[in-house]
């Protein structure tokens, strides 16, 4: 399930920094704590983007000055979703940063697209590998058009894929066809200018900072149906449920495919 959520901005203008996935993974690691359920309080199958709205960069970062933001949440547990949702809409309002937003509708996408897709774009970074203490691999520069790039990317997917439980070790060794091709032009394009689609970004985990690379930029996807439904829902590549990681369908406009979604359970809340 890949939800929608749309929030007001009620101060326009206030900013966020320009990479801000650990922000909003300590929010909605908040929130799953505070619902209490155990089943929920450790999992960790899950993605989301980053803040979308009207912005505008300064020095201090992206300020926003929209009406409304939107946040995409997903995961292929429909039940994390809506417990996350529904305690998130029990919040008359969230600080994020600089941020107070107030929950005002979900919609949900239909993916009847996806196991066809072929050419995908990074709505959030990919990293290759989790961070740790004392090593500097997980900041190391891995050029996309190299077979190490793909390998890398295919194991960190296999081994979350395998942590699920959803599929058995023969369904799983049956996904071996997997390749990420970034799109050449595009990453010429921006050599050519001298920007960049690598940088380092920020995370958190267990209070402890980390820095990894990050990768953005617009690839084919060539693999098996059920992987390309795994990691548009989940994520691609490491930490998605630290902000990395989340997809998109090339030249379609998401919100063709998104329709209204009713909260379950959020209406007796709100009625007692």
């Amino acid at each position: 399930m890949r939800a929608r959520i749309v929030f007001l901005l009620k101060n326009r203008g206030a900013y966020l920094p320009f990479h801000h996935q650990f922000l909003l993974a300590q929010v909605l690691k908040g929130i799953t704590l505070k619902g209490g359920d155990p089943k929920f309080t450790t999992f960790n199958i899950y993605n989301f983007s980053g803040l979308k709205g009207q912005t505008k960069p300064s020095r201090k970062g992206l300020h926003y000055y929209s009406t409304r933001v939107t946040l995409v949440v997903s995961s292929l547990n429909k039940d994390f979703i809506d417990y996350l949702l529904l305690h998130m809409f029990q919040l008359p309002e969230i600080e994020l940063g600089g941020l107070v937003l107030q929950p005002e509708n979900v919609e949900i996408e239909n993916l009847d697209d996806v196991e066809k897709s072929e050419k995908f774009i990074c709505i959030s970074p990919i990293v290759l590998m989790e961070p740790k203490i004392m090593d500097e691999s997980s900041k190391e520069f891995i050029d996309p058009e190299k077979d190490e790039f793909s390998d890398l990317v295919y194991n960190v997917t296999l081994q979350r894929m395998e942590n699920c439980a959803l599929f058995d070790s023969d369904k799983l060794s049956g996904f071996n066809e997997f390749q990420v091709m970034p799109d050449k032009a595009y990453l010429d394009k921006l050599n050519n200018a001298n920007k960049k689609f690598s940088r380092i970004y920020p995370l958190f985990d267990q209070d402890v900072k980390f820095e990894v690379r990050g990768y953005t930029f617009p690839f084919t996807l060539y693999a098996a149906p059920e992987v390309k439904k795994f990691v548009f829902l989940n994520g691609i590549g490491a930490l998605n449920h630290k902000g990395f990681g989340m997809i998109d369908i090339a030249n379609q406009d998401p919100n063709v495919r998104a329709e209204a979604y009713k909260i379950p359970g959020l209406e007796d809340f709100t009625s007692t």
